[in-house]
């Protein structure tokens, strides 16, 4: 016999010996074994963790996923994780990531999660076909090759979820950072420290212009006096933000116009559009009161004035 039809053999009794089919009716009838040796294997897993996941969720976990898998594995998607057959199993294990990851467990500590389920199943298998090496190395192989992809799929997952919560801490730190203060009736300040770019310039946008519409303010002081440095990307995210209070009635002043800043504005030849700016917050205040008809004086001559001394 030639070596291709020896491999062409080989393959299709490969094939044969290694169908999932064989191992989803192993585990059919050992489930319970199978899944008390692995929570054994989890729970000393977790007792070395940092991250301490309760061990009723790993108990609950383990039996959601152990019975999807049996499930998957009867099916004739094989390996395919892609399969629709494999949809429940890929979604509980998507819940169950973000769920671990968000007890503060790491992606490599997620795809333990699966990994540590391969000595409970390699244990039946070894049990089951003693007498057939051959049959023990395909099984395993088998059995090998899902888990490996389902682990790596866990490692993405989490990856996934916590790439979303640093992101979304990263909105909400955003939206910290630039509070819109009411100053006075019709006067707001928007108090910007850091650097400003694209998307801190959206949400900037968004919080003042959503002050504006609430408290129907005329006038919006845009303080840059922490801002470190003022280059013309900067300067045009400070105008994108000016136009746009302009467009729902606001004016704007821009105050923290420092010596350097000045100089490099002016340097750059950046158009600030007849925007009104000063020096310090007081002073731009200050101009802020008087077009809205208002003035500051000091308590003592007022009660002089109306005692007429």
């Amino acid at each position: 016999m030639g070596y291709n039809t020896q491999h062409h053999a080989f393959m299709e009794k490969s094939k044969i010996e290694s169908n999932p089919k064989s191992l989803a009716s192993l585990l059919a009838g050992n489930e319970a074994a199978v899944l008390e040796r692995w929570r054994s294997s989890l729970f000393s897993e977790n007792a070395s963790r940092r991250s301490g996941i309760r061990e009723a969720d790993l108990k609950r976990q383990s039996g959601e996923f152990l019975t999807a898998l049996r499930a998957a594995l009867e099916s004739d998607a094989g390996p395919n994780l892609q399969a629709s057959a494999w949809d429940q199993t890929r979604g509980i294990l998507s819940d169950i990531s973000r769920e671990q990851a968000n007890q503060g467990a790491s992606p490599s500590e997620v795809a333990t999660f699966i990994f540590s389920l391969k000595e409970s199943l390699f244990g039946l298998l070894q049990s089951e076909f003693a007498d057939d090496p051959g049959r023990i190395a395909q099984e395993v192989w088998n059995a090998s090759r899902i888990l490996d992809r389902l682990g790596l799929l866990t490692t993405d997952m989490a990856l996934k979820s916590r790439e979303g919560t640093i992101l979304r801490q990263q909105k909400e730190m955003l939206e910290l950072s630039t509070p819109v203060v009411k100053l006075w009736g019709g006067i707001l300040a928007l108090p910007l420290i850091g650097t400003l770019d694209s998307e801190r310039t959206q949400v900037v946008m968004e919080n003042l212009l959503d002050e504006i519409v609430r408290t129907e303010a005329a006038i919006a002081i845009i303080d840059i006096t922490g801002v470190p440095t003022v280059d013309t990307l900067v300067a045009q995210h400070l105008l994108k933000t000016v136009a746009a209070a302009r467009l729902m009635g606001a004016e704007c002043i821009i105050s923290g116009i420092r010596p350097q800043i000045a100089s490099t504005i002016v340097h750059l030849g950046v158009d600030l559009g007849g925007v009104s700016t000063k020096a310090t917050l007081a002073d731009a205040f200050a101009i802020a009161l008087r077009r809205s008809g208002l003035s500051v004086c000091r308590a003592e001559a007022s009660q002089k004035d109306s005692f007429g001394q």
